[in-house]
């Protein structure tokens, strides 16, 4: 099998591709990134060493995406994946929606020419954020919990927030660009005949994840405690008990694997991807784990509110299981270990992430 991973060189790409090699023989696995993000060098050594075929391009251009080779399936993991994007003066909303969506066309072209099926990585953050806050909530010593005894809106359970959870605007311009992204590649795969599987995945946390605040909040965090960073609370009144689950990307990668090789048509094609509850932290929990691992390190609380914050978002996987028989095998004890030798091992690791 033939696969094309965008973005490959980003911390899903290429950690994605390490994962699929591992678990399936006869794979040939061919990669296309910009080298835009700080760090992305390193992986692509590291691909080129796993028989990785790597193409420096940019999927913004039809020339460089036309050029690609043939592939059976493409994963789609290109995208600048921070909510606070186009807010920012580094990164304009035009850069975000010609990065996040316009882009999108030229790689469903490629998938109209070849007939090769799409994998879409969407995101929790296509979720409205009037109704995210809105959330019945109860307040525990260390984090935000979901009051079950409450009448709970549409699409939210114990087991987390489904895809029938309201995407009504505002959903942040990031999250717009996803939102609309899901709906082109639907339209696309109808009207041409591929597949398209969509999964709007929670936090993708892992080793080797390029750590900012905005963008792999965990990494970044247990980087931070580590070289003993300056760190704050932001907003919830500086409390740190918003919650968010933590999904490791080989275990998205499990999944990506079995819906490649589900050949059915029609039914569910959008589906939410997390570490679920069971996988679930809030900040000041993983303060606490970190000041076991390295020594307490203070927190500053900053009540100051800022654009998209939520406090809590939990992704129920119950469809993919009951669908695909998949459910998320690393535990969130895992996903910290292993980010912190990570850590440990690469103390400069912050400063390689653009920090």
């Amino acid at each position: 099998m033939r696969i094309l991973i965008t973005g490959v060189c980003g911390f899903a790409g290429s950690a994605i591709a390490r994962s699929l090699l591992e678990r399936r023989e006869g794979l040939t696995i061919s990669g296309i990134d910009n080298l835009h993000r700080p760090g992305s060098e390193t992986n692509r050594v590291r691909l080129r060493q796993l028989g990785v075929k790597f193409i420096q391009g940019d999927i913004r251009a039809a020339s460089d995406v036309e050029a690609l080779p043939a592939a059976d399936w493409v994963i789609d993991a290109a995208a600048n994946p921070s909510v606070l994007a186009g807010l920012q003066s580094s990164f304009s909303s035009r850069q975000l929606f010609e990065h996040n969506l316009g882009s999108l066309v030229n790689v469903l072209e490629y998938c109209k020419s070849h007939k090769a099926g799409l994998l879409l990585l969407s995101s929790s953050r296509v979720y409205s954020i009037a109704a995210l806050v809105g959330l019945p909530l109860k307040a525990a010593k260390d984090a935000f919990q979901l009051n079950t005894e409450a009448d709970l809106p549409v699409g939210v359970s114990a087991r987390g927030i489904g895809v029938d959870f309201s995407t009504r605007a505002p959903v942040s311009l990031y999250g717009s660009t996803k939102l609309a992204s899901e709906a082109v590649a639907l339209e696309y795969g109808e009207a041409f005949g591929f597949p398209v599987w969509i999964n709007r995945c929670g936090v993708l946390a892992g080793p080797g994840q390029f750590g900012t605040p905005e963008q792999g909040i965990i990494a970044y965090w247990i980087n931070a405690h580590l070289h003993r960073r300056p760190m704050r609370y932001l907003g919830f009144d500086g409390t740190g008990k918003q919650v968010r689950d933590a999904l490791h990307p080989r275990d998205l990668a499990a999944l990506l694997d079995v819906q490649m090789r589900q050949a059915r048509t029609g039914g569910q094609r959008i589906y939410t991807a997390g570490g679920g509850p069971q996988n679930s932290m809030s900040l000041t929990q993983l303060t606490a784990w970190c000041d076991a691992r390295f020594g307490a390190h203070p927190v500053e609380a900053d009540a100051h509110e800022r654009a998209y914050d939520i406090p809590w978002v939990v992704m129920d996987n119950t469809p993919l299981e009951r669908h695909f028989g998949w459910q998320p095998d690393t535990p969130v004890s895992t996903v910290l270990d292993e980010i912190a030798a990570h850590a440990e091992s690469n103390p400069d690791w912050l400063e390689r992430s653009g920090m």
